[in-house]
């Protein structure tokens, strides 16, 4: 995903990072590019990028990506 919001940034593109509290405690998720948003949990996370999201870009993941894949598309 880094790889990614960097190439959008670059082209003078709009990123925006969602991520679970949790997660930004010792810098887990690396330098943001973009706008972040935090929120509480993962389900909070899902709802807001179904909010606020036009379209998804799906990367190889693990079940969580699975998951919201799913979640999305239902």
């Amino acid at each position: 995903m880094g790889c990614v919001s960097i190439a959008v940034t670059r082209h003078k593109r709009q990123v925006l990072g969602i991520i679970p509290s949790a997660f930004t405690v010792n810098n887990l998720v690396g330098e943001t590019c973009g706008k972040e948003i935090k929120v509480a949990t993962m389900h909070e996370r899902l709802l807001k990028m179904i909010e606020l999201s036009d379209a998804f870009i799906i990367l190889p993941g693990g079940f969580d990506t699975l998951e919201e894949l799913f979640q999305m598309i239902s």
